[in-house]
């Protein structure tokens, strides 16, 4: 991470697109590549809410490293999707609200125009071993619009609701909402949606943790961990149903075979 770094801070100023492309796959090849100490399987868990919250290490109690802490992987989805979040909203208001055709054209334009320079990413992480290739937010969207009306465009919006679902079905059904106190839209798109996201992923474990400088980090602490141990136990109950599928198929070849 250090050797990327420090050379694209010297270097990428100077990029041509073959740059951008060159480098991607570099950069990708390296921590695929990467030697890793085989602990098994971690339990996978995604980290979402406000926008503050949700990346900022000092206003959610270093919520990454109490994850990793605690035996598992953490999965925070990038700050990019934000921004493209707010670039796509007119396109809903021309289609459902006022039309507007030149903004509508001019969201789709602009949105279209930053996900063709995310392609060399989805690309090279697509063939990698170890990751897996970035949404586009247009499919985000439409993920979150099983659960949520996409007019709900007020803080971080549908934006929340499509993450924890592209969370889930890329295989990290263990979420943390982190939420300021009393914030109403991120309890809207949040807290609100978690029984209905329950409903439709019956995989999913989620917790909604509230960060204000008055809230106990103690009761923080606890839902994390009560989360994490779900995790961990549903992570043993997979191993041992796909277990007993093996066995069973093991079984059924060798009584064919007889």
């Amino acid at each position: 991470f250090r050797k990327w770094m420090d050379y694209l801070k010297e270097n990428v100023c100077e990029f041509k697109w073959k740059d951008v492309k060159r480098v991607i796959n570099e950069i990708v090849h390296d921590f695929d590549t990467l030697p890793c100490v085989d602990f098994g399987s971690k339990p996978r868990v995604g980290v979402v809410g406000e926008i503050l919250v949700k990346f900022h290490p000092t206003a959610n109690n270093q919520i990454v490293q109490i994850i990793e802490d605690e035996g598992c992987e953490a999965n925070v989805p990038g700050l990019v999707d934000f921004f493209l979040f707010g670039m796509l909203n007119p396109a809903f208001r021309h289609q459902e609200l006022t039309p507007n055709l030149k903004k509508y054209v001019g969201a789709k334009g602009v949105v279209a125009f930053f996900e063709k320079l995310r392609d060399p990413v989805r690309k090279a992480l697509a063939a990698s071993e170890r990751f897996e290739p970035i949404m586009r937010i247009e499919d985000i969207a439409q993920g979150a619009s099983d659960i949520i009306d996409l007019g709900n465009t007020m803080g971080e919006g549908w934006l929340l609701t499509g993450e924890m679902v592209e969370l889930v079905k890329e295989g990290t059904p263990n979420i943390v909402c982190c939420q300021p106190f009393a914030c109403l839209p991120n309890h809207v798109v949040g807290k609100a949606v978690i029984k209905e996201m329950r409903r439709q992923y019956p995989q999913s474990n989620i917790v909604a943790v509230d960060y204000d400088p008055g809230a106990s980090e103690v009761n923080q602490l606890n839902r994390i961990k009560l989360m994490i141990a779900v995790a961990f136990n549903n992570q043993k109950e997979q191993a041992e149903e796909q277990a007993a599928q093996v066995m069973e198929r093991v079984e059924e070849g060798a009584s064919a075979s007889r």
